[in-house]
């Protein structure tokens, strides 16, 4: 007989049997397994149709001595698609699920690969199976069989395909699931492996719970320990490697608790080692590394205590890498890391140590990275007249950021430029720095701003536009133009206007007022009218200050 003859016969036996006789059962289920396994061409789909899966389906709810192998047939004819909605209608994933809790390995890794395969990309019954309890099995063959390769290879794949899942990740919740996919990370055979549990730790890492389980587990540890083993390696799947698992590390310091525990007053070996990737040839390792100290540095405490360990010099030097033809990701984030390192008084004092290191930064012709240095710059003027006259009596920097305010591709840019130009007026209130930004043509770019459809800039350029009028009108009279002022006028009787704009609008025509030198341009506009009607205005401040300045018009004429 041949071959195909003695695989239709076993399957007829098998189809019409009314009685599950083991012994009768096993010749017939030796020669099907046997023609699964030769791989002849559109066998299992032979065999799902021939009308046996019910039958194997009672077979295994029995829990009889043919599980195992009727569980191997189902893995095998499972790595045809085809095959899988016959299996599934045939209710063989719920009757192999009660399998993973056997005490049997091979019996598990049979069951476990019949499920992965007839379930793969089929979100419903990946669904079905965590309602089922699938989770909570996995993770405990993982506890108990750590060693065993082909066991754990099956469920971290299994866990690679449910992570996603929010069902899932609520499951995983339950048995803290960090210690077992660390253990297999550290024990992994190959890089394949470790990229499925980064995969699935990367995955899962988005619940907030979970995260901060992962940090109290020492995943952040583990992964820069792996990190630090893997470094110099240069091959395509170690990189990946490092690139998933130093993205990991910077997703998992998004928390508060995680990023100080991981900090641990600047001593934290995660620290430690991020820092140490600023220095790396790996620009993969520099970008995840200023992105996590920029993490680090959210609250003023951290930052003091990281520009007490010296960690500036250590961004400057990457960023001076790159910012010729470098990697602007990497310009970027750690322009961002600068910035809030920036935040704290104290620290803003310190920056100007390395001011001139800062500045060499302009060279960049990236808007990207020239829009995070312009706000590290405003940063560190914010509030510290030194560093505002010592930055806006530049004429250099000056040049350079007034070219900026007139960026025609990049409105974030040109919006920067005026706010430092702005914020170089308000911190330092000095003559000398109002006399260089009018040298540099940069007053005309605050009256622009002074138009800007976001409040607060409003208000910014207004305010720098106040105090260089009261410091110095001669040399700023000429920018305001007719047309200017009928703006400012605008601004007044805008029904729409938030009174904080009103008001140091008015503050800058009192300014303009107080000068005696407007007071025709002023009345050409005929200012007083719109001044008038906002002396009764609700807010009293702002009522004040338009008395203020109807009183001053009324002196000067």
């Amino acid at each position: 007989m041949s071959d195909t003859d003695s695989l239709t016969d076993a399957l007829q036996a098998i189809s019409v049997s009314t009685e599950l006789i083991e012994e009768e059962l096993k010749p017939h289920l030796d020669i099907i397994l046997s023609a699964q396994l030769g791989k002849q061409k559109d066998i299992a789909v032979q065999i799902a149709k021939s009308g046996i899966l019910p039958i194997l389906a009672q077979a295994l709810q029995n829990k009889t001595s043919l599980s195992c192998q009727i569980s191997l047939l189902l893995a095998e004819m499972a790595r045809e698609g085809a095959v899988r909605g016959l299996c599934i209608e045939a209710g063989l994933v719920k009757v192999l699920v009660p399998h993973l809790d056997s005490s049997e390995p091979e019996m598990l890794l049979n069951t476990g690969r019949a499920i992965g395969r007839i379930c793969f990309d089929n979100p419903y019954q990946q669904d079905q199976l965590v309602h089922s309890g699938v989770i909570l099995k996995l993770v405990s063959i993982m506890r108990k069989y750590p060693e065993n390769d082909p066991l754990v290879n099956v469920c971290v794949l299994a866990l690679c395909n449910l992570a996603d899942l929010d069902s899932a990740r609520t499951a995983l919740i339950e048995v803290d699931v960090g210690d077992v996919l660390i253990f297999q990370l550290k024990r992994a055979p190959d890089a394949e492996r470790q990229h499925i549990i980064l995969e699935i730790l990367s995955s899962l890492a988005e619940n907030d719970i979970l995260k901060f389980q992962f940090v109290e587990s020492g995943v952040p540890e583990a992964l820069s320990e792996l990190i630090r083993g893997l470094q110099g390696c240069s091959d395509p799947p170690t990189l990946c490697s490092v690139k998933i698992a130093s993205n990991l590390i910077v997703s998992l310091l998004l928390g508060d608790e995680s990023m100080e525990k991981c900090f641990g007053e600047g001593s934290g070996m995660v620290y430690q080692d991020v820092l140490s990737w600023l220095q790396s040839s790996n620009t993969q390792l520099q970008l995840s590394g200023a992105l996590a100290l920029a993490n680090f540095a959210r609250n003023d405490s951290n930052c003091v205590k990281m520009m007490d360990l010296g960690v500036v010099p250590h961004i400057l030097t990457m960023l001076e890498q790159h910012i010729d033809e470098g990697d602007v990701s990497v310009l970027h984030a750690g322009l961002s890391a600068l910035r809030n390192l920036a935040i704290p008084a104290t620290n803003k004092v310190r920056m100007m140590d390395v001011a001139e290191r800062i500045k060499s930064l302009l060279r960049s012709d990236m808007p990207p990275v020239q829009f995070k240095l312009l706000g590290t710059l405003r940063m560190i003027v914010d509030g510290r007249e030194e560093a505002a006259v010592v930055l806006g009596t530049d004429a250099a920097l000056l040049c350079r950021v007034t070219e900026w305010c007139e960026a025609k591709d990049h409105v974030g840019l040109r919006g920067e430029a005026s706010r430092l130009l702005s914020a170089l007026i308000r911190h330092s209130r000095r003559p000398g720095v109002i006399h260089a930004i009018v040298k540099a043509d940069g007053i005309r770019h605050l009256i622009s701003m002074s138009k800007s459809e976001h409040v607060i800039m409003q208000n910014e350029a207004l305010v720098a536009l106040a105090i260089a009028s009261t410091i110095n009108i001669e040399s700023v009279k000429d920018l305001f133009t007719t047309e200017v002022l009928a703006t400012l006028k605008k601004m007044l009787e805008d029904p729409t206007g938030t009174a904080e704009v009103k008001y140091n609008a008015l503050c800058l025509i009192c300014s303009l007022a107080n000068s005696g030198v407007m007071n025709a341009e002023l009345e050409e506009v005929n200012m007083k009218d719109s001044l008038k009607k906002l002396t009764d205005h609700s807010n009293s401040q702002l009522a004040a200050q338009a008395s203020s300045a109807v009183a001053l018009l009324g002196d000067a004429s």
